[in-house]
């Protein structure tokens, strides 16, 4: 866990932090003091804010702001693990993404934390039997944040989604801790089979641009899979894999991928590409 969260055990030092930067915001440009105090300082928890602003994003002439609004601070009620994953999932775009500079922006303007949020409230709703429900998270949350993860799948806390475009995680799949994604990635089946089909992605990976992983396949600890790869086979730890179909091009490089999102090729690796 991320030293900002260690501390201070009897207080909320992320929620702390966010009513201070929205201040600052407000400070440096006034014309969006509406959208910080209804979106931020109206509210009394960090859980207040994911459920507001997953509500006024999924809201649609089929469900209203208020209902959705509701199922999700009942699901943070219910359930305090989800906010205590917000938390971390904001830690670590902090942290990994060099275009966030505070922790308001993964609530204000970054889609693929966003979404992750909607996610982890259809996650609770498919737990607790309310399937339909979840399956309606799951097809406004692809229709407004092009981010489409089944309710069912199962994902770890301190998931950086990166520009989140075109994002697909299927049933099935199972997404570990600390997990770095960046746009077009997909963990899918590969083709018509039922039961458990998806991919399994352990802590620590980095899953590069486009990277599509099939079948119900493991992509273990701290490995990196390059940008385009796709990969058909397991991934043993801490190695870098690259191509079509992908194979291991030597070792992941640093101790947990995801953090230092790097994906370059250094040259004691090699490249699947030199000419």
């Amino acid at each position: 866990m991320n030293e900002a969260l260690k501390q201070a055990p009897n207080r909320d030092p992320v929620w702390s932090r966010v009513r201070l930067e929205a201040q600052t915001i407000i400070d440096k440009e006034p014309l969006l003091a509406g959208l910080v105090h209804s979106s931020l300082l109206h509210h009394a928890s960090l859980e207040h804010v994911l459920a507001f602003r997953m509500s006024i994003k999924l809201a649609s002439r089929e469900m209203s702001e208020q209902l959705l609004r509701e199922i999700a601070d009942q699901a943070h009620e219910a359930d305090p693990s989800l906010g205590n994953a917000a938390r971390e999932d904001m830690v670590a775009v902090f942290d990994r993404d060099p275009a966030c500079h505070n922790f308001c922006q993964p609530l204000l303007y970054f889609k693929g934390f966003q979404a992750v949020q909607s996610y982890r409230v259809g996650h609770w709703l498919w737990k607790t039997g309310r399937k339909d429900f979840a399956y309606f998270i799951q097809m406004r949350a692809s229709e407004v944040f092009g981010v489409d993860i089944h309710p069912g799948a199962v994902i770890g806390k301190g998931l950086l989604i990166d520009h989140a475009h075109s994002i697909v995680i299927g049933e099935t799949a199972v997404v570990g801790d600390n997990v770095s994604m960046l746009h077009s990635v997909t963990l899918g089946s590969t083709g018509k089979e039922t039961g458990d089909r998806h991919p399994k992605v352990r802590g620590g990976v980095l899953l590069g641009a486009g990277a599509k992983v099939l079948g119900n396949i493991v992509i273990g600890h701290c490995s990196r899979v390059a940008a385009g790869s796709v990969v058909l086979r397991d991934v043993p730890a801490c190695k870098t894999v690259a191509g079509i179909p992908a194979k291991i091009v030597g070792e992941a490089d640093c101790s947990e991928p995801s953090d230092t999102m790097d994906q370059y090729f250094h040259p004691s690796l090699g490249s699947p590409s030199a000419t």
